[in-house]
């Protein structure tokens, strides 16, 4: 009954039966929780995002005896990883006396979900060569998130040598890395691969990740006549083909292909309104991009964030609309970042509007004051609007600050 409660999301009635269980126990009636019972019951607290319960019941463990139990004990660890209690799980798995590939994935994936990719990767390494799929794309994973790109596709590669065969998550997992180091061969031989494997047919996700990564290579027409093939689409497969052709300067195709999924019945989202805007302020469309905001919000009652915000600014800024994207900025819900204040002083500086450009300039230094970057900003206004003395002032800033402008650089895929 426990196990049917858990398995049917009923956590409150599974541990409402086990304090049943063990308030009935008496020498007459020596029923007690074992290796069968504990798991659910775990699994129940985790559920419930309930951790002192959890706490509770790992402490029955112990009195109950299955505490060495590699099964209970995986439990346990997957609990505490789901509280972010990295220091209990690893507590159970140092305690351990066996530890299967569970064990040893389950606490790299809860390391590497946490961006503790150091200690992840010391225990990736201390497995030995019993590692499975799920203990590669885990550190793949976990290197994407903090943005440790060459790292993440350094793994991958790795992989690749030891003729370690990936699956639909591994794809997921890597082709961002690919979309971000702009690792296009790569990406490509993942496609081939891919169709080769049938994901392209099982796999939406792995469809909308390949788009993605055409799209973020600058191969618009390729990521277009994939999303076009998709037999079944989801928001995400629109979303990021409307993200794609904004950022690739066809804003026009961008609106038209947000025509069709409305047509199509699917209903946007956040990342469908950010891509929609994207396309209005690349193609200078700033009426239907305000007329989009507005008409998103109202229609489809979505949670508006800072991006949706900094698109809008960006979009009356270049527009020339300066007054209106202050006045935008100074209603926002939310506090505005540095780089909402850093795009309304770079349109300043297009259309040499010295009033605005100081309210921008006074909260931008006031959030990021030894950023080099937004000194070289300012001064360039005031050389533009013929300042001159202003300018030397902030040139003598910079140098009397010792703050140095870090370059740029590119990486040139190795073929």
């Amino acid at each position: 009954m426990i196990k049917v409660y858990t398995h049917s999301y009923k956590y409150d009635l599974a541990l409402v039966l086990y304090k049943e269980m063990v308030r009935d126990i008496n020498p007459k009636n020596p029923i007690f929780p074992d290796r069968f019972t504990f798991p659910f019951v775990i699994k129940s607290c985790g559920g419930l995002l309930c951790i002192k319960l959890g706490r509770q019941i790992h402490c029955q463990v112990c009195k109950f005896g299955p505490n060495s139990h590699s099964i209970i004990c995986n439990g346990l660890m997957d609990m505490y990883i789901k509280f972010d209690t990295l220091r209990d799980a690893q507590k159970v798995f140092d305690e351990m006396c066996e530890r299967d590939l569970i064990t040893w994935n389950s606490l790299i994936s809860g390391y590497a979900r946490m961006g503790k990719m150091k200690r992840a990767r010391e225990l990736f390494n201390e497995m030995g060569p019993n590692k499975s799929i799920v203990s590669w794309t885990a550190l793949i994973s976990g290197y994407t998130k903090i943005g440790c790109y060459s790292d993440a596709l350094g793994v991958f590669m790795e992989m690749q040598k030891l003729g370690i065969n990936f699956d639909e998550i591994c794809v997921v997992s890597v082709l961002p890395v690919c979309a971000q180091l702009g690792a296009f061969e790569i990406g490509k031989w993942i496609h081939i691969y891919s169709e080769k494997k049938g994901f392209l047919k099982s796999s939406i996700c792995v469809c909308n990740a390949i788009i993605e990564m055409y799209a973020k290579c600058g191969c618009i027409d390729i990521a277009l006549k994939l999303f076009h093939q998709m037999t079944e689409k989801d928001v995400i497969s629109w979303s990021t083909m409307i993200s794609g052709l904004a950022h690739n300067g066809e804003a026009c195709k961008a609106i038209e292909l947000f025509r069709d999924m409305e047509r199509s019945k699917v209903k946007p989202n956040g990342i469908t309104l950010l891509g929609l805007l994207s396309a209005c302020v690349h193609g200078g469309f700033w009426s239907e991009g305000l007329s989009f905001f507005e008409s998103m919000t109202r229609d489809y009652h979505l949670d508006i964030e800072i991006e949706h915000y900094g698109c809008v600014v960006d979009l009356l800024g270049r527009s020339g609309r300066l007054d209106q994207a202050l006045e935008t900025i100074r209603k926002m819900p939310m506090k505005p970042n540095s780089k909402i204040w850093g795009s309304l002083l770079s349109c300043c500086k297009v259309h040499g509007n010295l009033e605005v450009a100081y309210v921008a300039m006074e909260h931008l230094l006031e959030l990021e004051p030894s950023d080099v970057g937004n000194y070289v900003l300012i001064s360039n206004v005031f050389a533009d609007n013929g300042r001159w003395e202003s300018v030397s002032n902030v040139r003598k800033l910079i140098t009397n600050s010792n703050m140095k402008k870090i370059p740029g650089c590119s990486l040139v895929e190795d073929s």
